[in-house]
């Protein structure tokens, strides 16, 4: 399991190993699964309410398919933990929150402050996020 550098929730860490997309079908006890590139995150919609910790893996920062992934996990109604894994960079923090991921492990040890500034540099957004905050055209009518 990755070292987790940040983490937005209150709920104890799941201490479980994720285990693959196609080992998870056959194990009728894990609650934490590995999304790879490449897998679909549809295909555990049936399964969200055993799941208490996704990680998707980022090999390279330039594949964007977990992104994809963790917006149709949230948009599923997926409520646990959403890890990003892997090759994550200071300047995707803000999107991959918006996403709705709320934990990170890098690979890489990212500096503590940078990703504070990362993740607060756009406190108001345009469009629906897996993050909870509201479209500032929600803001601006409900005024």
């Amino acid at each position: 399991m990755a070292d987790v550098q940040f983490r937005f929730r209150d709920d104890e860490p799941v201490a479980d190993p994720a285990v693959t997309v196609d080992a998870f079908g056959d194990q009728t006890n894990a609650s934490a699964v590995r999304l790879e590139p490449g897998d679909d995150a549809a295909a555990l919609i049936p399964h969200l309410e055993r799941l208490r910790l996704v990680e998707v893996n980022f090999p390279v920062w330039t594949d964007g398919r977990g992104y994809s992934a963790a917006r149709t996990l949230r948009e599923a109604g997926y409520t646990g933990e959403l890890r990003a894994v892997g090759d994550v960079l200071i300047d995707q923090l803000n999107q991959m929150r918006r996403c709705g991921f709320d934990s990170f492990a890098p690979s890489h040890e990212l500096d503590a402050d940078d990703a504070a500034a990362a993740f607060a540099r756009w406190p108001h957004v345009y469009q629906a996020t897996g993050d909870g905050r509201p479209a500032i055209w929600a803001l601006r009518h409900a005024q």
